[in-house]
């Protein structure tokens, strides 16, 4: 389904000028076109929501789908069988099957499993911090401080050892692929992580831990069913991309936004309850998330005015939604003690992430650290002088420099 745009139908994801900075067509596509017809960098033609009730409506309608395997579904990328949406491995989750597979795994991600991590996280965040202050400065946050310790939490999670953190963050960064790598590359990269995820099973049912996947291994569902390896590897993935890529980002992302307008460092220093509130504004307020919540139409629906006919592949970006005025006030504006804050960051609805208790966990608990340990921190470059990470599904920041 190649669309052939002439210059007339905008290509997706959005350009945009400043790494912190929203594109700055999200205002007059939430005003003028809320239902947008745009080009994925595959070369295939999709449907973009930029509104805020829009955008919630479709994530929340069991017509919208995750069936981006689809025939008549647009591919996200030129490399058909690369990245995460196309997966068959990931496939196996959808419909009845993800629910099932939810509801498995709800009880190891409620907030008061991610309060108990919470020790832990901070102990980790500690050290890492420890390790950057010995260094010196500047330095590079992100590879300082956000990159390691997602990793170091989800490698925990799945009873991972740490000497395999680094293999798994660069298969992370590899799934996640839009534009960076090639087709065999990513195609190694799945057969690698799904060869070590295999072999780890094995040894969890000889050698089970207090792990996630060797709580799976014996987990039931009502039909008395469990889980298969193929499920089980899913899930490994799944947990990886979400609990590793995103948050590592997030985290960089997070600190730039706060020390961009070095007020709000300031006003958290002072008054560190305004820590959980800050996080959830810094969620919102993110104009650099990725690429949106892909959903494949069922059936035909009617999305502001517009009817989607079945096959239509539609593309919800949260970002834009968060930043819809008829939903918050002053959107354009962070606040950080912004309550109650029902931003779409983690999506809606049924589909909505599953880990987003522990994503918040870490994110809170870094914020902490950081505001306790480095009360001084700034940016040690101008903020035009931060790049955004390009080609991934995920979106970040290359690198933030900080001094203190």
């Amino acid at each position: 389904m190649s669309q052939e745009d002439g210059g007339r139908t905008p290509t997706y994801p959005l350009p945009v000028e400043g790494a912190l900075e929203p594109p700055a067509e999200w205002a007059e596509l939430r005003d003028r076109c809320p239902v947008a017809p745009v080009v994925l960098p595959s070369g295939d033609g999709a449907s973009l929501l930029t509104r805020y009730d829009d955008v919630k409506q479709v994530l929340s309608d069991p017509r919208c789908t995750r069936r981006l395997d689809a025939d008549d579904a647009a591919r996200i990328s030129a490399n058909e069988t690369g990245g995460v949406f196309n997966d068959s491995m990931a496939a196996s989750l959808n419909g009845a099957g993800q629910q099932r597979w939810r509801r498995m795994l709800t009880k190891w991600f409620t907030v008061k499993r991610m309060t108990a991590l919470r020790p832990g996280m901070e102990a980790m965040a500690e050290r890492l911090v420890d390790d950057m202050v010995e260094r010196g400065g500047p330095a590079d946050l992100k590879a300082s401080v956000g990159f390691p310790l997602p990793v170091w939490v989800i490698c925990d999670l799945l009873g991972v050892p740490d000497t395999d953190r680094d293999r798994f963050a660069r298969w992370s960064d590899m799934l996640l692929n839009l534009t960076r790598y090639g087709q065999g590359e990513i195609e190694t990269a799945q057969a690698e992580f799904h060869a070590y995820l295999a072999a780890h099973l094995d040894v969890k049912r000889a050698e089970p831990g207090e792990d996630l996947l060797s709580s799976l291994l014996t987990t039931t569902d009502a039909d008395g069913g469990r889980l298969t390896d193929t499920e089980l590897i899913a899930t490994g993935q799944a947990l990886l991309i979400a609990g590793h890529e995103t948050t590592a980002n997030m985290i960089g992302k997070m600190v730039a936004l706060l020390l961009a307008d070095r007020r709000r460092w300031e006003r958290l220093v002072a008054d560190r309850s305004l820590v959980r509130t800050a996080v959830e504004e810094v969620l919102r307020f993110d104009a650099n998330p990725g690429f949106g919540m892909p959903r494949y139409v069922t059936e035909d629906i009617e999305v502001a005015g517009t009817v989607l006919p079945r096959g239509t592949t539609v593309v919800c970006s949260m970002a834009a939604a968060n930043r819809d005025e008829g939903a918050f006030e002053g959107a354009g504006g962070m606040r950080l003690d912004r309550s109650p804050n029902p931003h779409l960051s983690f999506g809606t609805g049924p589909h909505s992430c599953l880990g987003q208790s522990l994503a918040r966990t870490e994110l809170q608990t870094v914020l902490d650290v950081l505001l306790r340990r480095l009360p001084t921190l700034e940016l040690a470059v101008p903020v035009p002088e931060l790049r955004r990470i390009e080609g991934l599904l995920v979106g970040g920041l290359r690198e933030v420099p900080v001094r203190w």
